[in-house]
């Protein structure tokens, strides 16, 4: 894996918490700091990538099996860290990625019931030791953020039981205690909370990158 230059995050969380909202708060920070960045998603950021990303999320008569679309997402994964983030971090830009490996964690594996270990090992393969270098996880209430879903329209991965979220919100808040790493925000406060517990967290971390290597 090439040298890194620039930074990794991630913003993590089900749907309904505000990621959309919360990356344009990210991203007016890097700008106010002259710091370059890319802003991308997952499943996605590439022609092809995006494609997978249709293909996962179409909802469609035929059931799709868990095992399926882990690998779509692993296929769509190892494209856009191959055409554009790693392409983006080794010119020196911060990467900020509408989710990332821990939503397959989340998603397939606490929310799907497949077994951590597989996921584990596609990580591996498709990575190869790339990690973002801070995960926001903005965490609510399924219940709440089905009630900020109510008035749009529902993609597959969207129209899940409410006791599916669950899961995925508790994969996510297990993923959380495993390293530094992880931030937790409380996702449940007004919008101009959330913005400022980020910006907290977001300034603390460049401080922190500006006295190391």
């Amino acid at each position: 894996m090439p040298q890194r230059i620039g930074r990794f995050i991630s913003l993590e969380g089900s749907e309904g918490v505000g990621k959309t909202t919360n990356i344009g708060v990210i991203s007016q920070l890097l700008e106010a700091r002259d710091i370059p960045f890319v802003c991308t998603r997952e499943p996605g950021g590439t022609p092809l990538a995006e494609s997978l990303r249709d293909a996962m999320l179409t909802q469609r008569a035929e059931r799709v099996d868990a095992l399926t679309e882990l690998l779509l997402v692993f296929a769509a994964r190892m494209q856009h860290l191959e055409n554009l983030i790693k392409p983006a971090l080794a010119r020196g830009e911060w990467v900020i990625c509408d989710r990332f490996t821990d939503a397959s964690y989340a998603y397939q594996g606490y929310g799907r019931g497949l077994a951590l270990e597989r996921i584990a090992l596609l990580e591996e393969w498709v990575q190869d030791g790339l990690q973002p270098d801070l995960t926001l996880i903005l965490d609510l209430d399924p219940t709440l953020a089905e009630q900020r879903m109510r008035a749009r329209a529902k993609d597959r991965m969207e129209s899940e039981q409410l006791e599916f979220y669950q899961r995925v919100r508790s994969g996510y808040l297990a993923r959380a205690v495993t390293s530094e790493r992880y931030k937790v925000i409380d996702a449940g406060q007004t919008m101009d909370a959330v913005a400022a517990a980020i910006e907290v967290q977001l300034t603390a971390c460049i401080s922190d990158w500006q006295t190391r290597p």
